[in-house]
């Protein structure tokens, strides 16, 4: 089924209509999950709440399951797993990347300090591992547990290559598997384990989860190089970071020593001085690096799409596509 042929209501009615009174009821019980005696933990979690963004990995996991059987308390307890997951990672993510905001809030590091965030993102992931042991969901948390260990290993490499520049596209696509790919292959191989839908169901969930998952991820990579409303131009925050994205793995792909050498330097030398870096960034749309990487975005979730292919054609199926077509067409 290619993606066109979804109806023309919005992406997000689409996506979430399937689901609305799942979703309805999971904030009550995630919320639950969180309860402590300590009231600055109380009053952490409480903003956390509050900031939470669209929440597109439990509507995943809803998602999956529903496509797959008859959603159970199973599924509410994989989703709440999941976010309790993704939520330590990020708190976690703010502290390591001295991040201040998020979605334009402030971090728990940048209130609370470094301390006290490590210890709230160790709380979300633990009080995650307790409720999988409560309730007997060991093959959820097996999945989950895997999902950690490849963001913490794609994570380092990410850092080791840094320092060395010296990332192909081969090394670019691990370390986006590890980091990104493999919790959103979690939230769907999650859902569909929560309905106990039968191993070619399972896989089938689980590579529509990473190939959703590695085209999410070049959208990210893109906007690097899109004007930004604000400032009138590309930011160009990987560069700063020393982060070889595909955009720029690809066009120092395609050129000569010379200028590869070059660039690699300004990124090297002068990653924090805003007229090299626009340099860079003019480097990588001369040289095609954005349509390659647009195309490579197209060709994942196409391969996505192409996971459902032996599923009939409802409702829930048409929001997983329609998930897929809000991620490449995202502005943030």
């Amino acid at each position: 089924m290619q993606r066109k042929n979804v109806n023309s209501m919005s992406d997000t009615s689409i996506i979430k209509a399937p689901i609305k009174e799942e979703m309805k009821k999971f904030e009550p019980f995630f919320k639950e999950q969180l309860k402590s005696k300590i009231p600055l933990l109380d009053i952490i979690t409480n903003y956390v709440l509050r900031r939470k963004g669209k929440q597109m990995r439990p509507m995943l996991v809803f998602l999956s399951a529903k496509l797959n059987g008859e959603i159970t308390d199973a599924s509410y307890i994989s989703a709440t797993l999941i976010e309790l997951l993704h939520t330590a990672t990020l708190i976690h993510d703010d502290v390591v990347d001295e991040t201040y905001q998020r979605r334009g809030f402030f971090s728990i590091n940048a209130l609370w300090k470094s301390k006290i965030a490590v210890l709230v993102g160790d709380f979300f992931l633990s009080k995650g591992l307790s409720l999988s042991l409560e309730t007997g969901q060991i093959d959820v948390l097996k999945v989950v547990s895997n999902a950690v260990t490849e963001m913490s290993e794609g994570e380092l490499i990410q850092i080791e290559k840094s320092r060395k520049l010296d990332i192909t596209e081969e090394v670019y696509y691990d370390i986006i598997r590890k980091k990104t790919a493999t919790l959103i292959a979690a939230c769907t191989k999650a859902g569909a384990l929560s309905v106990n839908a039968d191993e070619q169901k399972i896989s089938n969930m689980a590579h529509f989860g990473e190939n959703l998952g590695v085209a999410f991820q070049i959208r990210d990579d893109l906007f690097d190089y899109e004007q930004n409303g604000l400032i009138g131009k590309p930011t160009g925050n990987d560069i700063k970071e020393k982060k070889l994205t595909l955009p720029l793995i690809h066009s120092l792909h395609k050129t000569d020593k010379k200028q590869r050498r070059k660039i690699l330097t300004l990124i090297r030398r002068h990653h924090k001085n805003e007229k090299k870096v626009q340099e860079i960034i003019a480097f990588v749309k001369a040289n095609g690096g954005l349509e390659y990487a647009n195309a490579q975005m197209e060709m994942y979730a196409q391969r996505a799409v192409d996971s459902l292919a032996s599923y009939d054609d409802s409702e829930v199926k048409t929001a997983l596509i329609k998930m897929v077509d809000y991620t490449l067409k995202r502005k943030k």
